[in-house]
This record gives structure tokens, sequence and C-alpha cells, in this order.
């Protein structure tokens, strides 16, 4: 530890702007564990502020009702999980089947990390509730990776190794087969084994490719 001499505890008056940073994070870390875990119906403000050790007064001086902390707490979330195009980038090694098949592995794998999966379902169970949810999930997550592939495909037929094609439907259908349901079945419950996983993505990918094939 290192510093000029020994650090200077705040008494009881006004918080530093960074303090009242650092408390919101943590209201709205513990807000997004409590509608995961119980669902937005389920949950009051007053469970978030026992949980967090705040006053409801000083929650609604923040956020004007729950409907509002919900939305606050979802979307941070989302961005927190999207992901950037340099990570996309790093997977394309030149090999279109194994780039493909990187980009569905990273995507499936995602949700079935536990908060990945808990925030899937609850976009998937409050998105008609709350719209900006739903569609955050597609522009941040499926959006990008769809453009991803669309650009990797349109590399490929500038290369004369697949047939000219309209990329973006053609990634839009990729991930619709071979991400969509598999998330699908793990929000339901049936998460498929690491085996299956490999069979199902090996097994789409060269079906894009064998119908890409230049004629």
């Amino acid at each position: 530890m290192t510093g000029a001499g020994p650090s200077v505890r705040r008494g009881a008056g006004r918080p530093t702007r960074e303090q009242a940073e650092a408390r919101n994070e943590e209201l709205l870390d513990t807000a997004l564990d409590l509608f995961l875990e119980h669902g937005y119906e389920a949950v009051t403000i007053e469970m978030i502020a026992a949980r967090v050790g705040m006053t409801k007064r000083t929650i609604y001086a923040r956020h004007s009702d729950k409907a509002s902390l919900f939305l606050t707490a979802v979307l941070r979330a989302i961005e927190r999980q999207a992901l950037p195009r340099e990570a996309l980038e790093e997977l394309d090694g030149g090999d279109l089947a194994g780039t493909l098949e990187a980009v569905a592995r990273l995507r499936i794998g995602q949700v079935m990390t536990p908060d990945g999966l808990r925030l899937q379902r609850i976009i998937n169970t409050e998105g008609y509730r709350f719209p900006e949810i739903f569609v955050a999930g597609y522009e941040l997550s499926t959006a990008r990776v769809v453009e991803f592939v669309a650009d990797v495909l349109d590399r490929a037929a500038a290369q004369g190794r697949i047939a000219p094609t309209d990329s973006d439907q053609a990634a839009r259908a990729f991930m619709s087969m071979v991400v969509g349901g598999q998330v699908r079945a793990i929000v339901a419950g049936r998460p498929p084994t690491p085996e299956q996983i490999e069979k199902r993505v090996g097994f789409t990918v060269r079906l894009l490719l064998d119908g890409l094939r230049p004629r």
C-alpha cells in the first residue's frame, strides 16, 4: 500500500461524488440480482432497500419508480455482456468454417453462464413489458454478431471461397439455426451437452457452407 500519509475517514457528512456513484452501482447490482432471482413482479422497493442497506427515499431520489430501476439495471447488464467488435475479430483466424464455429460457441457459451441464462430469461419474460430491453439485447448482442458474420461471408465471397450471396440474410439464417435453437433449449432448462453443441455447430456450419459452395 502506498501513499503520503494515513487515509482520512469521512464523517457522516455529504458523500463524495465517487462514493455516491459507488453506492448507485451497488444499488443497481443488488436490484439486478433480485430481479433475476425473483422476477419483476415479485420484487419490491422494500426488498431492494433492505438488501442494499438504503432507505426507500434514497432509492426514489435516484430512480422514480420500480420500473425505472428495473430498466436501468437490466440495460446496464445487457451493455456489460455486449460483445465488442474486437472480441469478434479475434475469432477470425482465416479459416471460414473455424471462424463461424467459434462465433457460435461464443454466443451459446454466453447464455450458458448462470448470469447469462438469468439475463436471457428476464429479457424473454419481461420484453413485452419493457420492449427497450428486448431491443437492446438484440442490438448489442445478436445484431453485432450478424453484422460480423455477414462481413466474414462478404470477404469469403470476394475471395471466391463461397458463392456471392445476400450475406445479411445468410448471417441471420446461420444465427437462427446454430444459436437460436440452442439458446431456446438452454432457457427452457434443457441445455445441450458440450458434445451435442459441437455436433450441432459443426453440422450447421457445414450445411451453410455447402449451400454457398461456388458453382
